[in-house]
């Protein structure tokens, strides 16, 4: 790791941290020595950045110092590079314009080095994915998921067969094949994945699902679904 890099993670680790942090928990995270935080930490102080702390008793970032967006690895580069490109594969529309937004706003700020991998990045991603669904706004699924209202849908499955559900939205899954509206189906009494491409007509309704503080994510979580699901 380039100490440029190091340096980075250092005022990440610390940012994120609910408490002070020692240099051994920081040397065991970084895989170098005591001594190097050490030194990196002293170098950090010299440069201004508000770090508290002493040798034994632990460091903390003060709250309010912020980096600049211009502070990205190599590593972080591809990552944003593939990511934004695998968007494409989603049949979201919001979140492949979302993701051209953070492009172009990421471009401006870097410098021209990182520019330069940014639009030149050495990865291809396949452009055949999800359908893009005709009736349904993905999103207004994800503001209701966010709101905690209910969807009133006319759904087809695979058979064909019409039915309306109201459901209970808590995720949208992103399969290669399909796009899934995951939810508590009132109908069914029970998780239903429901296709994006199948939905013939959506609603958002002014009612609200019980509060649940993700008790019904994190069990349907533990259901592990697998992408078998997306064909349903």
């Amino acid at each position: 790791m380039r100490r440029s890099d190091r340096l980075f993670d250092i005022i990440q680790r610390l940012r994120t941290a609910p408490g002070p942090t020692t240099a051994a928990a920081l040397a065991e995270e970084l895989e170098v020595t005591v001594r190097t935080v050490y030194r990196d930490v002293a170098t950090l102080q010299a440069r201004r950045v508000p770090i508290e702390g002493a040798p034994g008793i632990g460091y903390m970032l003060r709250r309010g110092f912020d980096l600049p967006p211009l502070m990205f690895t190599s590593e972080e580069i591809e990552a944003i590079a593939v990511g934004a490109r695998l968007l494409s594969r989603t049949g979201d529309p919001g979140l492949q314009d979302a993701a051209e937004s953070v492009l172009s706003k990421v471009t401006t700020v870097l410098p021209d080095v990182l520019r330069a991998q940014l639009a030149a990045a050495p990865f291809f991603v396949s452009g055949s994915g999800a359908p893009v669904p005709e009736s349904a706004d993905l999103a207004a699924v994800r503001q209701a998921i966010r709101d905690g209202r209910k969807l009133r849908l006319d759904y087809r499955d695979e058979k064909g067969i019409a039915t309306r559900r109201t459901i209970w939205p808590i995720a949208v899954a992103y399969y290669v094949q399909a796009t899934l509206v995951v939810a508590w189906c009132e109908l069914r009494r029970d998780y239903r994945h429901f296709r994006a491409d199948r939905i013939d007509a959506m609603q958002v309704l002014d009612d609200h699902y019980p509060a649940d503080n993700g008790r019904l994510m994190a069990k349907w979580l533990a259901q592990r679904p697998d992408a078998r699901e997306a064909k349903r």
